[in-house]
């Protein structure tokens, strides 16, 4: 539950202080997978921060099962768009690190580090360090990473943001695949209008700087999606809608 979250950042060297994001509420449900899409500076990357515990709210509250959040936590598993993965470390170990943080004996994690990479196909790449893994892989790894913790909600970060264009599209059937198993709850940060429809379950437009929440938009498509699902008229009219909200957005910052 977001609960009119704002952010000013202070003033820098005697200028005015910037408002990135206005008090904004959000009502999320357990195993919601909410796409957050708005023009660049509008704010989203903030408030995922924000929920995070990684950046500090000026004003309203977190609440996660009904307690505030303070700061970073095991039931928050985060995903960043830069590559985030430890380099001395191989996969299994970066997919067991959250656990041994939390004190999992070595016995019982490892198996945990495997059986979640082979659920992103990285089977045969376990002791393989970050640096003889494509971007997809590693990424791929990190969501691993995030999801070995049990999190109660996950966080991304425009996790595909750095990738081409067919790894991203695998990358995103990858990622739905594992929400539509596993049900978790999920907050989803990108520009990609046709990203955001084909994992959410709802669509959150966001206003430009400063930002605020302007429409909640409900994917009614069915599930499993196939990668086809693009090219359905209600997918084609969804897209068509959020694209006329961005451009509004985007001719309103010109302004």
């Amino acid at each position: 539950m977001i609960e009119s979250v704002g952010k000013l950042f202070p003033a820098q060297r005697g200028g005015e202080p910037t408002r990135a994001l206005m008090p904004t509420s959000l009502t999320v449900g357990d195993n919601d997978f909410i796409s957050i899409l708005g023009p660049s500076g509008c704010g989203k990357s903030t408030l995922l921060r924000i929920v995070g515990g990684l950046e500090t709210a000026s004003e309203g509250r977190i609440l996660l099962d009904g307690a505030p959040v303070v700061g970073p936590g095991a039931d928050r598993g985060f995903v960043f768009q830069s590559y985030t993965l430890f380099p001395w470390l191989t996969v299994q170990q970066n997919i067991a690190f959250g656990l041994r943080e939390k004190g999992v004996p070595e016995a019982q994690r490892m198996p945990i580090a495997r059986d979640w990479a082979a659920r992103v196909g990285l089977s045969g790449f376990v002791d393989h360090f970050p640096k003889q893994l494509s971007g997809g892989m590693q990424q791929r790894t990190a969501i691993a990473r995030a999801l070995a913790n049990d999190p109660k909600i996950l966080l991304l970060d425009e996790p595909f943001g750095a990738l081409d264009n067919q790894t991203r599209a695998l990358m995103q059937e990858m990622l739905l695949g594992i929400w539509e198993r596993e049900r978790k709850t999920v907050l989803f940060v990108t520009h990609d209008i046709e990203e955001a429809i084909f994992v959410g379950s709802r669509v959150v437009v966001m206003s430009a700087r400063p930002g605020r929440i302007k429409a909640d938009i409900p994917v009614d498509l069915p599930h499993p999606r196939p990668y086809t699902i693009k090219t359905t008229p209600e997918f084609v009219a969804l897209k068509e809608r959020l694209v006329e909200e961005i451009r509004a957005e985007v001719l309103a910052a010109d302004h």
